[in-house]
């Protein structure tokens, strides 16, 4: 069973626990178990001993106080009437916990014959107070029950609302009457400070000749609201002092709100990249002006990882002012859901509210997962690999990215490397001769490039040096161009030479192209093709500027003979013989043979032949 017992004054009931909430298990009472519970006093009903405690404790209580007694059952194991009734054999006639119950107004006692919960509400020895009981149906239905018990209290209280917050306080002013002549009403005003924690401390006492007092010494930023609190008490009429107002003077601190009505831009949806712009208003809806207005600003990204924006303060807002604040957020590091947490004035100077000073905006940025394309080209060509290049050779690379707002502009995105003949791997550093670093400056064309312009001169080895081109690029997302790195290798043979010149197709109806290589680090100055009839005669000179842009290395011409004479009249079918005639500084250029070569065998002191036939 569980009793809670009531002072008749006071209506306050008993305690269990100490000052400090701890246990006291008064009366041998079972130990409180947690704060909700510190009123209660609980007995075991299972022994005829912890009835007799019961007995004890009901004994104790003070006639005059008011006791709610209610059972609480899991095992009803001896917890009927009549096992109670049955305790008379112990302890003496009509001295049970039945007996005790019973005598104190329990008049429906032996409906505890059955599993149910119940509550009885009597008077410690009044029978001016009539004592009330209730039954449940069965263990798990909800019991209600209601007590009317007056209590003769001689002291009241009257607490107002918090007021404030305030910048400055002025006075407080309070009246009242008394509802007897002459007037038995002791009355008391507290002036209640309540501090930024919300703590309570008495900061003045007032008495009916401190009606009109002057409360300007107290600090509003130590105590920015007040709470007033009047004692009235009347031991002889038990009539209570009538308050007609009581008010407080005071400068209030200034409002403000958030006003995306007025001002509000943000979008929902960005890619990866984009800026995005987020802008709110801010109204002083106050008479009275902010300082300096300071923000904090926070981005939440996906992972929930806060990320705070530095954000100067704004102008001082006069009354009815509105400020406009704006960010522009670059959404690179912020793939996926975010959130904006906006907080204007976060409590740094006092304010009436601060619950519509912050927002929350989310918003949504696309992952971009394409990967960029990378092309090389060596003086224009793309090559395969092993192929001849020149010793100074113009390798350009071009880092294209279909992103349109996060252009290619950092020299990490592009990494070049050389391996040597020998098997080292040289790095090289951007801004130099040999490699230079070109950023991207559209969005139309996003595409970087960089220019590597290596000098690999050195001693002459007929059949070449062969190098190893490295690239490696990554657009601004970290997305790699291509899973595996580039890497093409190339020949070098320093000395300039120039090939047998093949013509292709041989024989040719239409047309044929010429078809050599050149080595060295550069084109010749001069070169042509003479064309002759078996007899010596030239009919046709294909100078260089018509065979198209060549390249050290192997080349296709572009320039395809079609079989006319130097005036374009149609040649006669049958052989002609060709040359090529070469000059690079005033010499000639020798003859290069790469390993395998054995088109000699088509050529004579130099003169090649070539087959037109009619269409």
């Amino acid at each position: 069973l569980i009793f809670n017992v009531f002072s008749p004054i006071t209506f306050i009931p008993w305690l269990d626990v100490d000052a400090n909430g701890n246990s006291l298990q008064l009366y041998g009472s079972a130990p409180v178990c947690n704060s909700e519970r510190q009123y209660n006093f609980e007995f075991s009903y299972e022994t005829p001993a912890n009835r007799k405690q019961i007995m004890d404790f009901m004994d104790s209580i003070p006639s005059g106080y008011y006791v709610d007694v209610w059972s609480l059952d899991y095992d009803y194991n001896n917890s009927f009437s009549a096992t109670w009734h049955g305790d008379t054999t112990l302890f003496g006639s009509n001295n049970s916990l039945y007996n005790k119950l019973l005598t104190a107004g329990f008049s429906n006692i032996d409906s505890i014959n059955q599993p149910r919960a119940w509550s009885f509400v009597y008077k410690k020895n009044d029978p001016s107070f009539t004592p009330v009981s209730a039954f449940t149906q069965g263990v798990y239905d909800r019991l209600t029950l209601t007590a009317n018990c007056p209590t003769p209290d001689l002291l009241g209280y009257v607490i107002s609302p918090q007021f404030g917050p305030a910048k400055d306080w002025k006075q407080v002013h309070w009246r009242g009457s008394s509802l007897e002549t002459p007037s038995t009403d002791s009355v008391s005003l507290q002036v209640l400070g309540i501090d930024t924690l919300g703590n309570s401390n008495s900061l003045y006492t007032l008495n009916l000749s401190n009606q009109d007092y002057d409360i300007s010494a107290i600090n509003a930023k130590q105590y920015p609201y007040l709470q007033l609190k009047m004692t009235a008490q009347d031991s002889v009429h038990a009539t209570p002092y009538q308050l007609q107002y009581w008010r407080l003077n005071y400068d209030p601190v200034p409002e403000g709100a958030l006003a995306p009505n007025l001002f509000f831009t943000s979008k929902d949806t960005v890619v990866q990249g984009q800026q995005l712009q987020f802008a709110v208003a801010f109204k002083n809806v106050s008479i009275t002006a902010f300082d300096s207005m300071q923000l904090t600003l926070t981005i939440i990204d996906q992972n929930n990882v806060s990320h705070p924006i530095n954000m100067p303060k704004r102008k001082p807002l006069v009354s009815g002012d509105t400020l406009i604040i704006t960010y522009t957020i670059d959404t690179k590091s912020y793939p996926g859901l975010n959130t904006i947490f906006l907080y204007v004035n976060p409590r740094l100077q006092p304010e009436e509210y601060f619950f519509n000073n912050f927002a929350y905006k989310t918003f949504y940025v696309k992952s971009e997962n394409s990967n960029p394309l990378l092309d090389v080209t060596f003086d224009g060509v793309h090559i395969l690999n092993q192929d001849i290049v020149s010793a100074k050779p113009h390798i350009l690379i071009k880092l294209k990215d279909a992103a349109q707002y996060l252009l290619l502009t950092d020299t990490t995105e592009v990494s070049v490397q050389l391996r040597y003949p020998d098997g080292s791997l040289h790095a090289y550093n951007y801004n130099t001769d040999t490699l230079r670093f070109t950023p991207a400056t559209s969005s139309a064309d996003n595409t970087a490039t960089v220019d590597f312009t290596p000098v690999l001169t050195k001693q002459y080895n007929p059949q070449g040096d062969v190098y190893e081109l490295v690239v490696t690029g990554k657009n601004a997302y970290g997305n790699a161009a291509g899973n595996i790195q580039f890497e093409v290798a190339f020949t070098v043979i320093s000395k300039a030479m120039i090939s047998n010149m093949l013509n292709y197709p041989n024989p040719f109806t239409t047309s044929t192209a010429f078809v050599f290589t050149i080595t060295g680090s550069q084109v010749p100055q001069n070169i042509r093709v003479e064309i002759m009839t078996i007899t010596g005669k030239v009919v046709r000179e294909i100078t260089e500027q018509e065979l198209g842009p060549l390249h050290v290395g192997r080349n296709i011409t572009e320039y395809k003979w079609n079989g006319t004479d130097t005036y374009g009249q149609r040649l006669a079918n049958g052989v002609y013989l060709y040359r090529v005639v070469t000059n690079l500084n005033g010499k000639s250029l020798e003859k290069y043979t790469a390993t395998g070569d054995n088109t000699n065998q088509y050529f004579v002191n130099g003169y090649g032949k070539m087959y037109l036939m009619g269409k």
